[in-house]
């Protein structure tokens, strides 16, 4: 038999099973998951962190969350764009993030990216023109998709403008995580919260 898609907390809320245990990551889903972002630093943080998540748990990046923000100054594109080769030896060797150098010369390529992109538009209006006209019904984390024709296509146009690490499950995972779609299961408390869907 399945498990129950939802479950609820102490508080009488219901949860996902994955945000029903770990305290960070109950926090991170009650206040944070699927609420909008429109600001580029604040979309440049989650792309970001969602490249260094590729084949890692989402629970061990929040977790580092705060030394990621250290190690790249606040997600400022402007500054990270200008790390040389001295940042990325302390990126590195930082044990507080993920150490990987594919993943840390992305991100540093992506800042470029997003400072090149403000001549047509900008980061925020380019991720949020891929908005779907509907968004999932999820009544179980099975019926989530890891992926949608807006994520692939999202994932093209960022490809095309030198954007790294940016595949069609990560940028889905990107729009689930900044409100651009809705997969809150149906009968938890934060589904349609985030004002994007009625």
């Amino acid at each position: 038999m399945p498990p129950e898609p939802l479950v609820v907390g102490p508080d009488g809320l219901s949860r996902p099973i994955w945000a029903s245990t770990d305290p960070v990551l109950q926090a991170y889903y009650d206040t944070e998951w699927g609420m909008p972002v429109r600001d580029e630093r604040g979309l440049f943080e989650r792309l970001s962190l969602e490249a260094f998540q590729s084949g890692l748990s989402w629970a061990t990046i929040l977790k580092k969350r705060e030394n990621f923000r250290a190690a790249f100054r606040d997600f400022d594109p402007e500054v990270v764009a200008a790390f040389d080769d001295d940042d990325r030896a302390r990126l590195m060797a930082d044990a507080g993030i993920v150490r990987n150098r594919l993943k840390v010369d992305a991100t540093i390529d992506n800042a470029r990216a997003v400072i090149a992109l403000r001549d047509e538009g900008g980061l925020v209006d380019l991720v949020w023109s891929f908005r779907p006209e509907v968004t999932p019904e999820p009544l179980t984390l099975a019926d989530i998709p890891t992926t949608s024709p807006e994520s692939v296509a999202l994932s093209k146009a960022l490809k095309k403008k030198g954007f790294r690490f940016v595949g069609p499950t990560t940028m889905f995972a990107l729009m689930e995580a900044t409100g651009i779609v809705d997969t809150h299961l149906l009968g938890s408390h934060r589904r349609g919260t985030s004002g994007v869907w009625a």
